[in-house]
């Protein structure tokens, strides 16, 4: 392990901003055995080729409102507009279009609580590709409803005693499908780290980026788009509060978990990164931040209501570590990526008494 300091901002207790010092450390892949060579800005750029003309370019947005709540120039890269509604299309169909010949005729599965399962039904279509989607059972109804109007079949499980990944290889071991799980794979972090390079592209570089952070493969990819494309950006994961794993990872250097965190965030339950997004996390990304549900929902409807912008929580994480203001922004360039926008509506009256 390497270990180096490099300048930053930080906040200390006067509510000032100060140039501090972050500390950063360079681990060697040989510390995370069996996991094999991580993805890299070349992988990207190769999933920018894949997914072109097929996943949507979703615009990048500022609202003057949020400026001024903030005190930052910030730039809202829209995924919550991406097909399938989520980020997650990107690394679906780039996994799926490098799936070889004879992997694509027997078909994948996968498991998720519904964005990448929307997303890899919908790949598969498009691709001709079988595929079979491990959902909780309690899954939101419009994300279990949008992978079967895709043609995908959907194998249900109970989140509180089943392991979905355990289904996932069960059913790859017996029918011969290629497993492609969510963030667990260099193919799928590779494409959605594509938005990220969009959001430079367009914005050039930029001093801060909030990601959303699940099972860490949009973070992971997104800090590798930073790290060419914007050197010297600070790289920012967002969780729930009940969902800190990645969180606790970052601060003690080892993998932590959480058993069924109770959280809005539904995209954000995952009990764990994997250790490939794990690794990429030590590598390349500055911090992590945690948001409590309340401030998280208050986050989605400003959205909804100023900027007309209809997101899930998950994909106001971010944005809600944009207008607590516990983070240093102020006079910076602020990337946020809005992760997804596949609200399960039946859940707005609860959310509205919790606001």
């Amino acid at each position: 392990m390497l270990e180096a300091t490099i300048p930053g901002v930080g906040r200390l207790d006067d509510g000032h901003c100060h140039h501090i010092s972050l500390r950063c450390y360079c681990y060697d892949i040989a510390s995370f055995p069996g996991i094999g060579p991580l993805p890299t800005f070349a992988d990207i750029e190769r999933a920018t080729r894949q997914i072109a003309g097929v996943a949507h370019r979703t615009p990048v947005i500022t609202s003057k409102s949020v400026n001024e709540r903030t005190g930052a120039q910030v730039f809202f890269k829209c995924e919550n507009l991406q097909r399938a509604g989520a980020f997650k299309f990107r690394g679906a169909y780039n996994a799926l279009s490098l799936l070889s010949l004879d992997e694509r005729r027997r078909g994948v599965v996968a498991f998720s609580s519904g964005n990448h399962a929307q997303a890899v039904a919908l790949a598969g279509q498009l691709l001709n590709i079988p595929r079979v989607i491990v959902m909780p059972a309690d899954a939101p109804a419009v994300k279990r409803a949008a992978a079967e109007g895709y043609g995908a079949e959907i194998v249900p499980y109970d989140r509180q005693r089943d392991d979905r990944e355990a289904i996932g290889r069960r059913l790859s071991a017996e029918r011969g499908l290629a497993l492609i799980p969510p963030y667990d794979h260099p193919d799928v972090v590779a494409g959605q780290g594509t938005a990220a390079r969009e959001l430079f592209d367009e914005t050039g570089p930029l001093d801060v980026l909030l990601v959303p952070c699940g099972g860490g493969g949009l973070l992971g990819g997104s800090a590798l788009a930073a790290d060419a494309m914007s050197p010297g950006c600070t790289i920012v994961g967002v969780e729930p509060s009940a969902g800190d794993d990645a969180t606790r990872s970052f601060r003690t250097r080892e993998l932590q978990t959480v058993r069924h965190p109770e959280t809005v965030a539904d995209g954000a339950r995952t009990a764990s990164m994997s250790p490939l997004t794990f690794a990429l996390m030590l590598r390349h990304v500055t911090d992590m931040t945690t948001v409590e549900d309340r401030t998280l929902i208050a986050a989605m409807f400003y959205l909804w209501e100023r900027l007309k912008l209809v997101v899930e929580p998950t994909g106001a994480l971010g944005a809600a570590a944009a207008f607590d203001g516990n983070l240093p922004i102020a006079g910076r360039r602020v990337g946020v990526i809005l992760t997804g926008g596949n609200v399960d509506l039946s859940q707005v009256s609860r959310w509205l008494a919790q606001r």
